[in-house]
């Protein structure tokens, strides 16, 4: 596999090597030695699958507590895949990076704990599958507004239009005013 860092210091956007003939191809989506040699936990205690329509924007989440580091893959369609920095302490704090994830190019993003992220789907539908590195606590569970304009992503709607937002998301709060990370 080849690992390429991204703006973002831990996020890490990883290539899995295809096996390709005429049938397809083939590749390994986790080896947990393989992954160990570049950095991410040796355990994931849950996998999670989503499917979403075209203009819908999930994000920008994170939990507070039992912060979750995030291994994502598209396996159809394509998404603009988000991470924003939450660590106060980081000189990376308040910046984002975004990726093209799809079924199509097969690529991962790794998103350390001490990151919000979201994600937006271009294709007509797309189905997002990513591992996590603690159990969801909705206790826990924190949401920043995915246009907020201090933190001003770019994200690529199309024109005219808004994405489709659950009621979570449109309640997010302001970055100013979202707990963040006290510690790296």
């Amino acid at each position: 596999m080849d690992v390429k860092p991204t703006a973002l210091p831990g996020v890490l956007l990883i290539q899995p090597q295809l096996y390709t003939d005429e049938r397809g191809y083939f590749f390994e989506l986790y080896h947990t030695r393989k992954y160990q040699a570049i950095g991410l936990p040796a355990q994931f205690v849950q996998d999670n699958y989503s499917r979403s329509r075209r203009g819908t924007l999930r994000g920008l989440h994170y939990q507070i507590r039992h912060p979750q580091g995030k291994l994502v893959q598209v396996t159809v369609g394509e998404v603009f895949d988000v991470a924003v920095d939450l660590r106060r302490r980081s000189p990376y704090f308040g910046r984002w990076v975004g990726v093209l994830l799809s079924g199509e190019n097969c690529h991962q993003l790794w998103i350390p704990p001490g990151f919000a992220h979201g994600f937006y789907v271009l294709s007509e539908w797309a189905e997002v599958l990513y591992k996590v590195t603690d159990y969801y606590a909705p206790e826990w569970d924190r949401t920043i507004l995915w246009n907020d304009p201090d933190l001003a992503i770019s994200w690529p709607l199309r024109e005219g239009e808004l994405p489709l937002l659950s009621p979570k998301d449109a309640a997010g709060k302001a970055f100013c005013e979202a707990e963040v990370f006290e510690e790296d």
